[in-house]
This record gives structure tokens, sequence and C-alpha cells, in this order.
């Protein structure tokens, strides 16, 4: 639901990933499919890969969903967690991780949002565009168990 003083969603979707990139693209198509069927009741940004900068943004949600295609072959097609704040970081600041932006939200904003990441089962990693028939099946999967579980609690706060 947007907040009348901030005009935003309580829900964050951060979608990862490059859609030049087949498979990879998965994140995207996630955000795109989900921001149609919630229109403003989601805030969706996209991010080829996570920024220390995106911890001021992610600060400001009370959920934040980060989505990204994963290379693990996993049971369903796809997986939810739960995501905690942890203190690693990568070599550069242009590429961290979903618990890293949580972890500096919560030291540098004070804010701790229930965060969940969702790993979509990709296959095709070459240069090109579209998914690929399994990693679209996939996608179908994640975006039903979406619309399932999380829709319905954004749609009571509204």
């Amino acid at each position: 639901m947007k907040n009348i003083k901030t005009d935003k969603a309580d829900i964050l979707l951060i979608a990862i990933g490059n859609s030049g990139r087949r498979d990879d693209g998965l994140g995207w198509e996630f955000a795109d499919k989900v921001s149609r069927s919630c229109g403003s009741l989601i805030d969706c940004e996209y991010r080829y890969q996570l920024q220390i900068e995106d911890a001021v943004m992610v600060s400001r949600y009370d959920t934040v969903i980060f989505a990204d295609a994963s290379h693990t072959e996993l049971k369903e097609g796809f997986e939810v967690k739960p995501c905690l704040a942890a203190p690693h970081y990568f070599f550069s600041s242009h590429m961290q991780s979903p618990e890293t932006i949580l972890y500096l939200a919560r030291e540098l904003y004070n804010k701790t949002p229930e965060a969940y990441t969702m790993a979509i089962a990709g296959h095709d990693w070459g240069l090109g565009k579209g998914l690929g028939k399994d990693a679209e099946l996939n996608l179908q999967k994640a975006i039903s168990f979406f619309e399932k579980e999380f829709v319905p609690a954004v749609r009571k706060t509204a």
C-alpha cells in the first residue's frame, strides 16, 4: 500500500540480473510480472548487482524481497528464504550480497526490514534475449507462489 506521507509502498522488490544474458534476466522478469499484478502495492527496482548505496533505499521499507536467478538446481524450480543481515563484504563496493545491504541498512540507518531472497533456477547464461523453456517454467512457479503467499498479505494492508 502506498504511504501517503512518503508516496512509497511498504514492500520493495529488488530484481537483480541482466536480461541480455538469457536466464540471468529471471529476477527482472519476475519483477515485471509482479508489478503488473500488484500495481502500486509493491515498489520494484532493477539492478545488475547490488551496491552499498542500496542500503539507504532498503532502509525506507518494511519488507524487502531480493529476486535473482540461481545457478543451483532447486527442487521446486525456485526457493524463498528469509534474509538476515550479515557483515560480509565483497572486494568491490559495486557487488554486494542482500545480507550485506541489510547489514548496512541496520548499521547506518538503524533500520531492519523484514527481508527475503527469491532464487529462481536458470540454465542458459549465454548472450541473448529471452528465457529458456525451463527458466520460464520456474518463473511461473515462483510467480504462483508469490501471488499465493505474499500478495494476499499485501492486499490486506492496502
